[in-house]
């Protein structure tokens, strides 16, 4: 993944390596999916972490979109018999999210990062 002005890494290059988005060198996760709190590399602060449920919504979508399409596809072309169709379409609705999830996560809080995202405040 190209790297962009300043030498910070691509959010693609964070979600896929699921790296530090400011250096690109730390770890992002210390478990499957539990952020760590600070990069080993270069000590940025992940406490300004929190993708919320916007990995889920976006899974949610792009997940659904391709297993029902494709239980379309494969019921109006070939018709199997029902046993067909949870063998195929059980363990890709497993598949699928789980794979994504990681990812997702990872390109959300490197856009945080990017776009100095926080909580919003009132003035007083």
């Amino acid at each position: 993944m190209s790297e962009e002005i300043g030498g910070i890494p691509s959010s693609a290059a964070v979600a896929l390596r699921a790296c530090c988005p400011r250096c690109g060198k730390g770890r992002l996760y210390t478990g499957f999916l539990s952020v760590a709190p600070a990069c080993s590399h270069c000590g940025l602060d992940f406490s300004f972490a929190d993708s919320g449920d916007g990995p889920a919504v976006f899974i949610m979508m792009i997940a659904g979109f391709v297993i029902v399409g494709l239980v379309l596809w494969v019921e109006f072309t070939w018709s199997p018999p029902y046993w067909v169709h949870a063998a195929l379409w059980l363990p890709l609705t497993i598949l699928l999210p789980l794979a994504l999830l990681r990812p997702l996560k990872g390109w959300l809080i490197a856009q945080q990062f990017r776009h100095k995202a926080s909580e919003g405040r009132q003035r007083e």
